[in-house]
C-alpha cells in the first residue's frame, strides 16, 4: 500500500501542492501542555515519544528517555488527538511500550483516520551507539495495525561535529531493504540530514525498491549540515516521496527550491 499522508493533507487543502516539503511537525508534544499547542497551532504532524511509565500503574505514558514519568498518558493523549485533522507520531526507543501501545490504538483510533506513524530504529547506523529495537520483534507487534499505518523505521546514528561523518553504507540499506520487502504497510526511512552528503546512491536505489518507500530527513539538536547537501535527493526524487522534518526555517527554504520532479 502506498503512503497516503500526503494524499490526506492535499484533500483537506491544507497543503497545496503535492509535495511533502509543505507537511510542518511539531516535535516533543509530551505534556499536557504541548500537546494543547500542537493541537491549536499550524503544523500538520504531531510527534511524540512513548515509554512504559517507570513506576506503577505501569502503562505508556508520553516521555522521551531518560524521563519515566509524564504528566499524560498514551491514553489520554489519544483521547485528545482523536477527531482532529492532525496526524500522528509516535517514536518507540524500547520495546516494552510497543504491544500495550498497539492495544490502545487498535482500540481508540478505528473507523476512518488521520495520519498514524510508528516510528522505531531498527538496525545500526552511521556511527550509531544507542541499541537498535529487534527488527522481528518491532515489526511483529505493530503487524496488525490498519494498512493506512506507516511505519516509520531507521538506524542508530551517531554524528560528531568536525569530523568527516560517514553516511548510509550500502550495506545498511540492503539488509534494511531486505527486512521491509514484504512488509504490507508503506514505509518511510527516517535518515539524518547531516550524514546525506555521503549516502546519495543507496538511497536512491533504496526508493527505487518499491512505490511504498518514502524518506523522512531529520536532524539532530546540535547537528549542523547545509541544506545544499539536501538538494540532490530534492532534485532527484519525486518531491512526493521526500519529508523534511525539519526546523521551519530550513523546512521552508527546501521546499522552495526548484524541483526537477513534480
Amino acid at each position: 500500500m502506498s503512503e497516503q499522508t500526503l494524499e490526506y493533507f492535499w484533500s483537506r487543502r491544507e497543503i497545496m501542492k503535492s509535495d511533502a516539503a509543505e507537511v510542518r511537525w511539531s516535535h516533543a508534544v509530551n505534556s499536557r501542555s504541548r500537546l494543547t499547542e500542537a493541537l491549536t497551532g499550524p503544523t500538520h504532524m504531531i510527534e511524540a515519544d512513548v515509554v512504559l511509565r517507570g513506576r506503577d500503574p505501569k502503562e505508556p505514558i508520553m516521555a522521551h528517555p531518560p524521563d519515566t514519568d509524564s504528566d499524560i498518558t498514551l491514553k489520554e493523549w489519544l483521547e485528545k488527538v482523536k477527531g482532529c485533522s492532525k496526524g500522528i507520531k509516535l517514536d518507540f526507543k524500547s520495546m516494552e511500550a510497543v504491544v500495550p501501545s498497539v492495544v490502545l490504538l487498535e482500540e481508540m483510533l478505528t473507523g476512518p483516520s488521520c495520519p498514524l506513524w510508528i516510528n522505531a530504529d531498527i538496525l545500526s547506523g552511521p556511527g550509531g551507539k544507542a541499541t537498535p529495537l529487534e527488527p522481528q520483534a518491532f515489526l511483529s507487534a505493530v503487524r496488525t495495525l490498519p494498512t493506512h499505518a506507516v511505519l516509520s523505521l531507521g538506524w542508530t546514528t551517531g554524528w560528531t561535529a568536525g569530523m568527516d561523518n560517514a553516511g548510509y553504507s550500502w550495506n545498511m540499506v540492503r539488509v534494511m531493504e531486505e527486512i521491509c520487502r514484504d512488509l504490507n504497510h508503506p514505509v518511510t526511512f527516517a535518515v539524518r540530514a547531516a550524514l546525506l552528503a555521503h549516502s546519495l546512491p543507496p538511497l536512491t536505489w533504496l526508493l527505487q525498491q518499491s512505490h511504498r518507500y518514502t524518506l523522512t530527513v531529520w536532524t539532530g539538536q546540535e547537528d549542523t549540515f547545509i541544506l545544499q547537501d539536501l538538494l540532490p535527493y530534492r532534485k532527484g526524487f519525486d518531491v512526493s516521496r521526500i519529508y523534511y522534518d525539519l526546523p521551519d526555517s530550513q523546512r521552508t527554504e527546501l521546499s522552495m527550491t526548484p524541483h526537477d520532479n513534480n
